[in-house]
């Protein structure tokens, strides 16, 4: 089966989510089966696997709508896009295509990163379900990555086709911190920025731990941090940041007291699955999807309340509860990953070439 996955939603520095589970289903496919990528920008490539590659345009083109006469001559049984706006016009191979959430529709603020006018239709796009319902009828099986999305989508009927859970993983590789070390009084959020990550609830639980001090890691428009930085409690430590190295990252979360992501919708929640992998506690907002990632290895609590953010935080100042916490994680973040996830897609791509063989075999014959 020749596949090809669509890589042209890869940062060109630093991974963002869908950015990470493309790099990371190649690599992980590629120990197995012979695949290919598409690319739209050679600057992509140090952030991905060293597999062949073809470079078509932009995702963001105007002739998007028309990349499946370029992606024809490469002759694949089928593609694997990690999202739902690849363009299909004339294609002939089996495509499954993905729905990451259903965010937008609560929280219609498009990502800062993208183009003025693409930001314009994006925010069309999530006024109403049929767009969406139009490009996921386009494919021949449909992925996301977890059970709570795909229940949404069968809720609101987002498609006719077969929907696939191919789960997030962490990274590889991080070997979980030792439970018996004093943490330091220091908290993490990894994460946008935007509203719906609900950091203003963060920052003001804040002014309820004296002593410990709030790293925000990503980086952030200035005027959104002009914002947030009014609202950090007098004497409260708060530091932002502005992106950090992976290897940061990963220090950072091996001396950490916990995790902190109080997001009011997600659609998986990556950085709960690499702060259990490290062995640091996770504390989370009481929502669907944390609770189904984060199972009973997380600490929730109301994430509009800063006091009971707060008492999480503290609950963990005893040691044998941090240390409980630690190795609950370690034992959850174990059930995602990506070796799995990748077998996932192999089988989906492959039942999508049978799904599409068929389709084709019953079609009635056309009269000329």
């Amino acid at each position: 089966m020749r596949l090809i996955i669509d890589a042209r939603y890869t940062r060109t520095h630093q991974h963002d989510g869908i950015s990470r589970f493309t790099a990371s289903l190649i690599e992980a496919l590629d120990r197995h089966h012979e695949v290919r990528m598409l690319i739209s920008d050679e600057a992509q490539l140090p952030m991905l696997p060293a597999v062949p590659y073809s470079k078509v345009t932009s995702p963001t083109s105007p002739l998007e709508p028309l990349v499946a006469l370029r992606v024809n001559r490469l002759h694949p049984d089928v593609v694997f896009s990690p999202m739902q706006t690849m363009g299909s016009w004339g294609r002939k191979y089996a495509l499954v295509l993905t729905l990451h959430d259903l965010i937008y529709y609560e929280n219609r603020t498009p990502p800062g990163f993208l183009p003025a006018p693409v930001r314009v239709l994006w925010r069309l796009f999530h006024l109403a379900y049929w767009p969406q319902r139009v490009l996921l009828n386009r494919a021949d099986m449909v992925a996301t990555v977890s059970e709570t999305t795909k229940a949404l989508m069968l809720k609101h009927r987002l498609t006719r086709r077969p929907i696939r859970v191919i789960y997030n993983a962490a990274g590889g590789g991080l070997a979980p911190r030792d439970p018996s070390q004093a943490p330091s009084k220091e908290l993490l959020y990894m994460g946008s920025f935007m509203e719906y990550k609900n950091v203003e609830t963060l920052i003001a639980a804040m002014g309820l731990l004296p002593g410990y001090k709030l790293h925000l890691l990503s980086g952030i428009r200035p005027e959104r941090r002009a914002q947030l930085e009014a609202l950090v409690p007098d004497g409260a430590q708060v530091v932002f940041h502005g992106g950090v190295s992976e290897e940061d990252y990963q220090s950072l979360l091996r001396q950490v007291s916990a995790s902190v992501t109080l997001s009011r919708s997600e659609g998986f929640g990556i950085p709960l699955v690499e702060a259990m992998q490290a062995g640091t506690p996770v504390i989370t907002a009481d929502t669907e999807i944390f609770r189904e990632v984060g199972g009973d290895a997380v600490d929730y609590v109301d994430g509009d309340d800063p006091q009971a953010v707060a008492r999480a935080v503290l609950a963990l100042e005893d040691p044998a509860i941090f240390a409980q916490r630690g190795r609950a994680g370690v034992e959850r973040a174990q059930t995602f990953d990506w070796e799995l996830s990748s077998q996932v897609l192999w089988e989906s791509a492959r039942q999508a070439v049978s799904r599409r063989s068929r389709r084709r075999a019953t079609a009635p014959e056309r009269a000329w």
